[in-house]
């Protein structure tokens, strides 16, 4: 026998969750109720994220990313992104909620705060390490939600293992021909940007020690019409995208917390609002950012080698 539409999600048990500190779901005013719902929804949602975002992680975290999988880790990507826009969202529906409405309940949240979601943390972990202003934020405690690899660091691994120039990790000659084409770039850079070509140097040969990683996220990026490399170059713009909604719903959390409690302290001990605005900050993908900062125009790139290895067709 089928299960009923209620049976098979739940909807019984899910819906006696709304009681409060209290447990009693009839001591409850309207707002506080509100404020429920909107909570335990961003929950949800967090979990939906975690396992999207594992998934995307597991089908890049093998020494060979076949390229048909790529499209389902953008398709698990795009699912991330538009929950993400939805939550945003959801903000909106807590600006329905009055200042003086939310002080009536807000002493029962004691020291209570979304600081503490468990999944807010894995989430974040999942991703990969926070950075703001080009230094790493993380430390201990976000290193206790830390789970085998993060996205981050599998993206890393693939794009260091990127065909540059029709050369493969591992090869005879690929030090040499990576290197060549990081010196080439580096001179059409210097010839139309001079004042700037530090930043490229440095971006690309930390240390004066090419980055094989940068340079081949430079590479898709440079030659990004080429037929091996359109799914590589779609999955980079998702992951900058998924950050840019991020760092759009972080912004709106920060607007909705001020048009509520002005410039209070949180309630788990925040400065609040000026923590909020800081979050905004945030970043994993750094790489993928700052690589913008340095790209030339099509007409400027290096030439391209082994064109046929692309499945590249010339006139």
């Amino acid at each position: 026998m089928s299960p009923t539409y209620g049976e098979y999600l739940k909807i019984e048990e899910l819906l006696k969750l709304q009681t409060g500190i209290d447990g009693d779901e009839s001591k409850l005013s309207n707002d506080e109720l509100h404020f429920i719902i909107v909570h335990q929804n961003f929950e949800l949602w967090f979990k939906l994220i975690i396992s999207e975002l594992r998934c995307t992680r597991d089908i890049l975290d093998t020494d060979y990313v076949e390229e048909t999988k790529i499209p389902q880790a953008v398709h698990h990507m795009g699912r991330v992104i538009e929950t993400f826009r939805l939550m945003a969202l959801q903000w909106k529906v807590v600006e329905t909620l009055e200042p003086q409405d939310f002080l009536n309940f807000r002493e029962k949240l004691g020291t209570a705060s979304g600081f503490e979601s468990f999944q807010m943390r894995k989430m974040e972990a999942l991703m990969g390490e926070i950075w703001v202003d080009g230094k790493p934020v993380s430390g201990k405690a976000w290193e206790s939600f830390k789970e085998k690899k993060s996205l981050y660091e599998v993206i890393c691994e693939w794009l260091h293992r990127t065909p540059i120039q029709g050369s493969t990790l591992g090869s005879s000659s690929d030090g040499e021909t990576v290197s060549n084409f990081v010196e080439s770039f580096l001179e059409k850079h210097k010839s139309l940007y001079p004042d700037h070509n530090a930043e490229a140097r440095e971006f690309l040969k930390p240390e004066d020690k090419v980055h094989r990683g940068r340079s081949g996220l430079l590479f898709i990026e440079s030659y990004r019409e080429l037929p091996l490399l359109a799914w590589p170059r779609k999955l980079i713009s998702t992951l900058i995208e998924l950050e840019e909604v991020m760092v759009l719903w972080r912004s709106s959390h920060a607007r909705m917390v001020e048009r509520v409690i002005g410039r209070r302290v949180g309630t788990g001990g925040s400065s609040g609002v000026d923590y909020l605005d800081m979050t905004a900050k945030y970043r994993v993908f750094v790489d993928l950012w700052s690589v913008r900062s340095i790209l030339i125009k099509k007409s400027a790139l290096p030439e391209l080698q082994n064109p046929e290895f692309y499945g590249f067709k010339g006139d």
